[in-house]
């Protein structure tokens, strides 16, 4: 059914985010069959303990804890392969992301669309979550990115909606590591996918900071550049 999703929530040390995006979720898709799948990337705080919890609580919550090396992009992926319907929002845990675009991203997601993205509005003063040095790291990384032709204003948002199938037909094509998992989606899936943009604000972070640091960095430039090789040569 097309109102029916599951939604994936890469969490690290979110303990102080859990239940308030829960709830904010829970309020704003009243009309929608869903799941939530918190992925727990092995936080060091309460998150673990929270999202148990949860579990107990509510029959459509279904965390997955990691074990492993840390990786959001590895994150999603074990929650994408645990999901039980067809439709997959991704969405980060920091509420940076409303959850009252939802319903609305998925409305424009049913009508004939393969990703719905939750675009940032990359304007200086338009976005009061982003700070002006992510503003302009988002708006060199996207100017570089748009060598693949790829069908979207922001291809670094962690915001989107697409179809399971997407992923089930070309996760051997993936990267799979790093913090931009749509990036490695619109560039390393076959076919021509259908892209839509939908105009977000983006808030402030609540709690916690940001995990950029100098190894996703790297991670990142590993990427685009394995991406570029396989464009030019292969």
């Amino acid at each position: 059914m097309n109102n029916e999703i599951s939604i994936i929530i890469p969490a690290l040390n979110e303990e102080k985010n859990i239940s308030k995006l829960t709830h904010k979720l829970i309020k704003n898709l009243k009309k929608i069959r869903f799941e939530i799948i918190y992925v727990d990337d092995n936080s060091e705080d309460n998150s673990k303990k929270i999202l148990l919890t949860l579990s107990k609580r509510f029959k459509f919550f279904k965390p997955v804890l990691r074990k492993k090396n840390r990786d959001l992009t590895q994150s999603c992926f074990d929650g994408i392969e645990k999901a039980k319907y067809k439709n997959i929002l991704i969405m980060d845990a920091d509420l940076q992301h409303d959850p009252k675009y939802i319903s609305k991203m998925l409305k424009i997601f049913v009508n004939n669309c393969d990703i719905v993205i939750g675009a940032r509005k990359l304007t200086a003063g338009k976005n009061k979550g982003l700070s002006e040095f992510r503003r302009y790291a988002s708006v060199i990384l996207i100017f570089l990115f748009k060598i693949f032709n790829i069908k979207t204003n922001d291809p670094m948002s962690g915001f989107f909606l697409f179809k399971k199938e997407i992923y089930s037909q070309n996760k051997n094509n993936y990267f799979g590591r790093g913090f931009k998992i749509l990036a490695d989606i619109l560039i390393n899936s076959k076919g021509n996918l259908k892209v839509r943009d939908f105009y977000i604000d983006f808030q402030r972070r609540y709690e916690n900071e940001s995990k950029m640091n100098s190894k996703i960095l790297f991670i990142l430039i590993e990427f685009y550049f394995r991406s570029l090789i396989k464009k030019l040569f292969i």
